[in-house]
């Protein structure tokens, strides 16, 4: 997923400047959005469900002192933080997308809203 979101985001930078229907490119983009999104909310609620499993099991090694426990314990962390890493990955990218949406509204329309990492982008 990594790899397909770089690589969207990389030709929709190169279909705007190279000229395609802009209309129909937005309405492409806002498809991907969703579909982003909805790649986002899966990966959150894993994210969620492993953490809420490593902390039941940082619970019960504290209560039985269980080797297993601590095993599994270590071995969920060894889950854990790259679903996080993941999961902030792709909330990242998906709020890049909004820029890149709102960027492509206004050059269609001539108004809307440009967001803070917009301005920061283009002024430095």
């Amino acid at each position: 997923m990594r790899r397909y979101l770089t690589l969207y985001r990389k030709y929709f930078k190169e279909a705007v400047e190279s000229g395609v229907d802009l209309e129909r490119l937005l309405e492409y983009h806002l498809r991907q959005i969703e579909f982003f999104q909805h790649e986002r909310l899966i990966h959150l609620i894993v994210t969620l469900l492993f953490a809420l499993a490593t902390v039941m099991t940082i619970i019960a090694t504290a209560v039985t002192n269980s080797i297993a426990f601590v095993i599994l314990t270590f071995m969920l962390l060894c889950l854990l933080i790259p679903y996080i890493a993941h999961y902030f990955f792709l909330e990242n990218q998906v709020q890049y997308m909004y820029d890149d949406y709102n960027m492509l509204f206004m050059k269609i329309n001539g108004f809307g809203y440009q967001s803070d990492t917009e301005r920061k982008y283009k002024h430095g």
